[in-house]
């Protein structure tokens, strides 16, 4: 129950709406204001949640959602209505398709009364209803707790996601009697019915050549305990999507890779040859990391929600509720099965660590993708975080970097927008302060939100930008490539990142040759604060490894 100021018996909207966020737990509001904005920010001023101001909308979206996928907590933006709000599509779409707590609030003109005609007014709501779980217009001062209440359930709950509310000027100056605030509240989640878990230790047990397949919603916190014991308990081996990178570390012994391609890679050998895959935490969004035929293998479909059948996914078995839950159960039924045969896993797992090591001290320069990425897991410490924006260096990242622990890799594979990087990366700084952060961001992505460096700074962050400079839109020119069409219209021209970074106040730095690279990394990770690296890199070994070994791949027999 919240008390009035002064004993008042009434409250400002405004002041009533902090409080419920404040009973919610928020701690930041990432913010991009403006004059609609302006009496939910005076209530904010004497407010515990700190104000983050950003630089753009859009970058404000990317570090909410990017809390709420560190913490499980629904990260809180805040802009104004029309192009405010509008900047905080891609940002909305980011967080549905990553499956990323986040409460957008945008402001709107008055409703009841308003003299400005249609300026900058659009249908914010109807905009953002395809983007989110909720939306919803504030009409009433008094219906804002329980519509506070109600959008942190639905953005936290399975699958997790983005709302939005808009909260109009008029109803935010509005005084309310309505103070009462409603308990904040843990989502429960239902668990898998007693038959489904018993088919799935049947088919288990029958296997001869099983396989765990570990995907984007097995990321949370009350998972990855349970695939721990699952994996002890049954001895399993287990491969990863993108976005299940991390979930499991890539250095434990039973891992054999990452699915960053649909198929034809090295890790494939492994999936054609098992007669059933245990999928976790399986999420359409994500591109198949491998396809089904008719009269293949069997699929075990483990997670919170229903499988989407299509023509490459149509599980035989689908386990539906609370992942650990689930697995722990099968643990308990479940050991170490003679019957199992994984020598050929583990063959192909050796192959795999091979092959992504081959060209770990590759001396050409520009630096090759593969010399990036092994002198980059070099400087990491075991629970440092990296934030990958979007690009063809993602591809490599997905296939070579193996993370050491949950969250360490932050990879978008569901919308996989650019611009997200250093956003990302600055709210993990900011939630880590002691660690090991970087952004990883193409030439291209980096310029969409660079100017949040200044964020950044102002924040005093203890962050390292890459920026991999190849002046051009590179992960278009290797698809140009890969459908045999000319090399055109994707080149442009770049500030000198440098001079760039220091004008912001960071420390700007360039790789002038291979064995410079990781000394580099390691000094600006000991002065701490914000620096930027630039590094060229040359993508010619996307043809070699990425198509021609691809296409000319022969598994082992």
């Amino acid at each position: 129950m919240i008390v009035p100021k002064s004993g008042n018996k009434t409250m400002k909207a405004s002041d009533l709406f902090v409080r419920a966020l404040e009973n919610e737990g928020v701690e930041y509001i990432f913010a991009v204001p403006g004059e609609e904005n302006l009496d939910f920010l005076e209530a904010l001023r004497s407010s515990r949640i700190k104000l983050v101001l950003n630089r753009h909308e859009q970058s404000a979206g990317f570090m909410a959602a990017t809390y709420g996928r560190l913490t499980g907590k629904p990260g809180v933006c805040l802009s104004t209505l029309g192009p405010g709000a509008t900047n905080l599509v891609t940002a909305a779409a980011y967080a549905k398709l990553g499956a990323m707590p986040m409460v957008m609030l945008t402001g709107q003109k008055p409703i009841k009364m308003s003299k400005q005609g249609h300026f900058q007014i659009i249908d914010v709501v109807a905009m953002m209803r395809p983007i989110t779980k909720y939306a919803k217009q504030i009409v009433n001062a008094g219906t804002i707790p329980s519509l506070v209440r109600e959008a942190f359930r639905i953005a936290e709950e399975e699958r997790p996601g983005p709302v939005h509310l808009e909260l109009p000027e008029d109803i935010a100056a509005e005084e309310t009697d309505q103070t009462y605030i409603f308990p904040a509240r843990v989502p429960e989640r239902s668990i898998a019915s007693v038959l489904a878990v018993e088919n799935a230790v049947e088919m288990i047990e029958k296997a001869k050549r099983p396989l765990l397949l570990i995907g984007a919603g097995a990321n949370r916190k009350r998972v990855i305990a349970a695939c721990n014991a699952f994996l002890d308990k049954t001895g399993i081996p287990f491969f990863n999507t993108q976005m299940g990178k991390g979930v499991i570390g890539g250095f434990h012994d039973q891992y054999i890779g990452t699915a960053a391609l649909s198929e034809g890679d090295y890790l494939h050998c492994a999936i054609d040859r098992s007669d059933l895959v245990i999928n976790v935490g399986h999420d359409i969004v994500e591109k198949p990391p491998f396809l089904m035929e008719p009269d293949g293998k069997q699929v075990i479909h483990i997670n919170f929600v229903p499988a989407t059948v299509d023509d490459v996914y149509f599980p035989q078995l689908e386990v539906i509720g609370d992942i650990g839950d689930t697995l722990y159960r099968l643990s308990e039924k479940l050991g170490k099965n003679e019957g199992h045969d994984f020598d050929y896993f583990y063959t192909i797992r050796k192959e795999v660590l091979q092959h992504i090591s081959g060209f770990n001290d590759d001396a050409r320069f520009p630096l090759i993708p593969q010399r990036i990425v092994a002198d980059v897991q070099s400087v990491m410490t075991d629970n440092g975080i990296i934030a990958l924006d979007n690009g063809m260096y993602k591809i490599w990242f997905a296939r070579n970097y193996r993370a050491k622990c949950p969250n360490s890799v932050l990879l978008d594979n569901a919308l996989a927008t650019m611009g997200a990087g250093l956003p990302s990366a600055m709210m993990a700084a900011m939630l880590k302060p002691k660690l090991n952060v970087m952004a990883i961001c193409g030439d291209g992505g980096f310029m969409m939100n660079s100017q949040e460096l200044e964020t950044a700074i102002r924040l005093k962050l203890n962050l390292v930008v890459l920026v991999l400079r190849d002046n051009s839109y590179g992960m278009i020119r290797w698809k140009q490539t890969i459908n045999a069409m000319p090399d055109w219209g994707l080149e442009f021209g770049n500030p000198d990142f440098v001079a760039y970074a220091n004008s912001y106040g960071a420390t700007g730095h360039r790789v002038e040759a291979a064995k410079d690279f990781r000394p580099m990394m390691e000094s600006c990770f000991e002065q701490g604060g914000v620096h930027l690296i630039e590094v060229p890199i040359d993508y010619s070994e996307n043809e070699r490894v990425l198509i021609k070994e691809l296409r000319e791949r022969v598994c082992l027999l």
